[in-house]
């Protein structure tokens, strides 16, 4: 798997190119946006690993550049830790954010989590087992494909076409959904009007490794509700179970 590294500080970019070369990965290193940029083209990695304050073109630039024609993993490693900053990261496109320092052992864990989703087809929800608590035994999913439009009062998703439109007002706004955000609204669709726990999502989406990691969960379903609910304080279709986890209630077809 191709690595594309881009950090201003040298010291970094060369520890973390010692350390991933030694897992068996291919590194290829950047220092500043422009050079992250025309490496990404040059060399079309599996996965990216981006500082945010780059010069020639910031870690928010990039990301937007790098979706621009790529859905690969991105994971941000950056010195702020700030959650505007780690919220703004994720908006433009980034999959998941660790801060400096970190400990190389979850940072590793990370990226297996990021590499094993980005094996998932683009557009093409994981099919595997996904267990949500609606009453029924343990082990036995009752997911299906989510509908492929799906009506959230003016707010239209369009699943096959990756397209949300907001309709409020008389006028089509269209809304960007990140690629994990994407992600947990498609597993909430496949469950619709079945809780979810904190724990599934994490899992499926995150990997076991951060199964408990629910500070995430709650930064994505906030974001998703500011997008998609008409007013996000009160909810009317991204549900929280308080202490359990989430469930998307999906309005009767014609309700708007």
């Amino acid at each position: 798997m191709k690595i594309l590294i881009a950090d201003d500080d040298p010291q970094i970019l060369r520890a973390l190119r010692i350390t991933l070369t030694a897992k068996g990965y291919t590194v290829i290193t950047a220092g500043d946006g422009k050079r992250a940029i025309a490496a990404a083209i040059d060399h079309s990695p599996d996965l990216y690993l981006l500082d945010l304050g780059m010069p020639n073109l910031d870690g928010i630039e990039v990301i937007h550049a790098i979706r621009g024609w790529s859905q690969a993993p991105i994971l941000v490693v950056s010195g702020r830790a700030g959650s505007v900053d780690k919220v703004q990261a994720l908006d433009a496109g980034a999959d998941d954010y660790v801060t400096k320092p970190f400990s190389i052992d979850e940072f590793l864990a990370r990226i297996r989590a990021l590499a094993r989703r980005g094996a998932i087809p683009a557009g093409r929800p994981d099919t595997g087992s996904v267990q949500g608590y609606d009453g029924g035994a343990p082990g036995q999913p009752r997911e299906h494909e989510p509908t492929p439009i799906l009506e959230l009062g003016t707010v239209t998703v369009d699943f096959s076409a990756r397209a949300v439109v907001d309709s409020a007002g008389g006028t089509d706004r269209h809304v960007r959904l990140t690629p994990t955000e994407w992600k947990v609204l498609e597993l909430l669709a496949r469950n619709a009007g079945r809780l979810v726990t904190r724990q599934t999502i994490l899992t499926h989406i995150w990997g076991t490794e951060h199964a408990e990691d629910t500070g995430y969960l709650r930064l994505y379903l906030s974001q998703l509700r500011k997008k998609l609910e008409p007013d996000p304080s009160n909810p009317r279709f991204l549900i929280t179970a308080p202490g359990m986890g989430y469930r998307l209630d999906v309005p009767s077809p014609g309700a708007r």
